[in-house]
């Protein structure tokens, strides 16, 4: 009656019928089968299928061009920022040292 079981396994009984014979349990898996087989079932799966491959390339590119913005923006952006930074410290100690020297700053009359 039981399959024989294996180790550490759970034993499930055999199938008795695999073709579904007589019984209830026939006329579900003819409806289940008829409208798994037909036309509109198998359209919506490849619908579904395209869908989930543009989607796949759409998010494969999509990381593309995130990573060359990334990587763009570290390389030139960055230190442009910093530069800027640094020139505008370097105006600002000039500005405080022509104060406490009493002379008039560069650009200021």
């Amino acid at each position: 009656m039981a399959s024989t079981a294996r180790k550490g396994g759970v034993s499930l009984p055999d199938k008795r019928n695999p073709r579904g014979g007589a019984g209830a349990g026939a006329a579900g898996s003819g409806i289940v089968s008829r409208i798994s087989e037909s036309p509109i079932v198998a359209r919506g799966k490849r619908a579904a299928g395209d869908a989930a491959f543009v989607t796949k390339k759409l998010l494969k590119s999509t990381g593309k061009a995130a990573w060359i913005a990334g990587t763009t923006f570290l390389v030139l952006v960055v230190p442009l920022i910093i530069e800027m930074d640094r020139e505008q410290q370097l105006n600002e100690l000039d500005l405080q040292q022509a104060s406490l020297l009493g002379t008039p700053a560069v650009g200021q009359k």
